[in-house]
């Protein structure tokens, strides 16, 4: 049941459209999923994931004929897709207009991961993103959905949206603020939405957005691009919102695309009614800041951390398809990779910003001699021809993700890589009578 506060709210933006908008929202949502490159389409359809027609405006976006119970399948634990809601997807769209490949993103409030897994796959290997959360217990989901993904161009971090604007001014040649919101676009997938909805919340979330705007207007450097978004509908939030950022802030509002069939309603932004799309209530508009003279964000001069030497470093290199451009640093006895094009930024960002991940991590150092990160195995550029290789059934890759005791009887002792479908899974260290499961234990499956 809607809220009747909520539907004299949209009664006026949605008109003659309202008993369908409102129909709409009772109904089961779709569900949709974005393709990570690892695994090519085809095999993830033959591995049984109900692919159905694309999503329009994603090139990687696929709905689904049902809702499979992903928990059950080792391919979604090992990231070669993400379970997302089809209209966020047309942030790819944004980006692909106004974005290039080469620049350095930041994604200010980014849990789960959804949109910073998107970002980070349009960014490739040109360019890097800082995937921010400000919550701390949700930054480690995002945290290992990043690693999941397996890209090593994004840094997590937990840092309010102010820490950006005071303390990294002109850096980031987009921002994309995906704001708090009182939630409408999320009503028919969660009852609890509903419950919590209020005239008050509603405003509260507008006060609440222009705040985090505000705070992090300064980070965007002149000529940079703003996305703004929202899963909600009503115009206090979205068109409101929009209009401050182009007046307060001093913003061009820009045009987003819109190619038939589509069907979104272009106001100051776009939005997507689900009586209108097969997708959940979303809203998006871009802008860019104008251009104005500024100084360059300075790091001569900057304290910075001593470089600790890397211990096993070649080793660590020979597990890297492309060991050539990734900079290695050890931390305590910890290695990570990132990418070496960006080393002079991110090491100043690890200064200036509380990092909770980097790049990927490679190696811990045990004794004299490293064993692999669980991260390595979920990297796109890890070398699988570094360890020996273990094909796993579904049982016992289930039983892999379930942090359980796998026995490989007839392997060799010492690091082994399991694998499904040719995808990794992680490692485990055979011992001989057993193996030691090294899947993260706050990652295992605890219900199955």
């Amino acid at each position: 049941m809607l809220p009747l506060d909520f539907i004299d709210l949209m009664a006026p933006q949605m008109g003659a459209e309202l008993d369908a908008f409102c129909r709409a929202l009772q109904q089961e949502p779709p569900v949709s999923v974005r393709l990570n490159d690892k695994l090519p389409e085809e095999a993830l359809r033959a591995e049984g994931l109900p692919l159905a027609q694309p999503v329009p405006w994603a090139e990687d976006g696929r709905y689904l004929s049902q809702r499979p119970q992903f928990t059950l399948d080792p391919l979604f634990h090992a990231g070669c897709y993400y379970v997302q809601e089809a209209s966020s997807m047309y942030v790819q769209e944004v980006l692909r207009t106004y974005v290039p490949r080469d620049a350095v993103v930041l994604d200010l409030c980014a849990a789960p991961g959804g949109k910073s897994t998107l970002i980070s796959q349009y960014l490739g290997s040109e360019g890097l993103l800082l995937s921010n959360e400000v919550v701390r217990q949700r930054v480690f989901i995002l945290s290992e959905n990043m690693q999941k993904w397996g890209n090593g161009n994004t840094v997590v971090t937990h840092n309010l949206p102010r820490d950006f604007g005071e303390r990294l001014p002109n850096l980031f040649d987009c921002i994309l603020v995906d704001a708090p919101c009182s939630g409408e676009g999320m009503f028919r997938k969660d009852a609890k939405a509903v419950d919590e909805w209020s005239l008050r919340n509603v405003e509260m979330c507008a006060r609440r957005q222009q705040e985090i705007l505000m705070d992090v207007w300064d980070a965007l450097r002149p000529g940079g691009i703003l996305i703004y978004s929202t899963c909600t509908f009503n115009g206090q939030e979205d068109e409101q919102n929009a209009c401050f950022i182009r007046d307060r802030l001093g913003a061009e509002l820009l045009p987003l695309p819109q190619k038939a069939g589509w069907n979104l309603t272009i106001t100051t932004g776009a939005h997507f009614y689900p009586h209108k799309v097969q997708g959940e209530g979303f809203y998006i508009c871009a802008f860019r800041k104008h251009e104005e003279p500024y100084q360059p964000l300075r790091t001569k001069g900057e304290k910075k951390k001593t470089a600790v030497p890397v211990e096993c470093e070649a080793e660590l290199r020979n597990w890297l398809l492309h060991p050539e451009e990734w900079a290695i640093r050890q931390e305590d006895r910890f290695s990570l990779a990132y990418p070496l094009r960006y080393k002079e930024l991110i090491d100043f960002l690890s200064t200036r910003l509380t990092c909770i991940s980097t790049g990927f991590g490679v190696g811990e150092m045990r004794g004299k001699s490293p064993a692999p990160q669980h991260a390595l195995a979920m990297a796109k550029d890890f070398r699988k021809e570094a360890f020996r290789q273990v094909a796993l059934d579904l049982p016992t890759a289930q039983s892999y993700l379930r942090s359980e005791a796998v026995t490989l009887p007839d392997q060799p002792f010492g690091f082994l890589l399991l694998t499904y479908s040719g995808i990794p899974l992680g490692f485990v260290k055979n011992i001989g009578n057993h193996c030691n499961n090294l899947y993260p234990k706050e990652w295992r499956i605890r219900n199955l």
